[in-house]
């Protein structure tokens, strides 16, 4: 009797899914932060800058990063999974 590989093939690609979503996150929410810090140290700050504190750019940063690494693992596998 031969095993299905549905289910550890359903599993790599959550995985993959759920590390590019965590690593955008991570990475664009620091990226985030460090535009709000490096925007409200300027000579002549815009009032936008005064207005975002760097855990809101942080956070905008993180939930675009979660869309965009989704986006990327998706366009990954799709062509080998589905």
């Amino acid at each position: 009797m031969q095993k299905s590989s549905q289910p550890s093939k359903d599993r790599r690609i959550l995985f993959i899914i759920a590390f590019c979503a965590v690593s955008g996150a991570v990475l664009n929410g620091s990226a985030g932060w460090a535009q709000s810090n490096a925007c409200s140290q300027l000579e002549n700050p815009t009032q936008e800058c005064w207005k975002k504190s760097p855990m809101i750019g942080a956070l905008e940063g993180g939930v675009m990063g979660i869309f965009a690494g989704t986006g990327a693992a998706v366009g990954a596998v799709w062509r080998r999974y589905f």
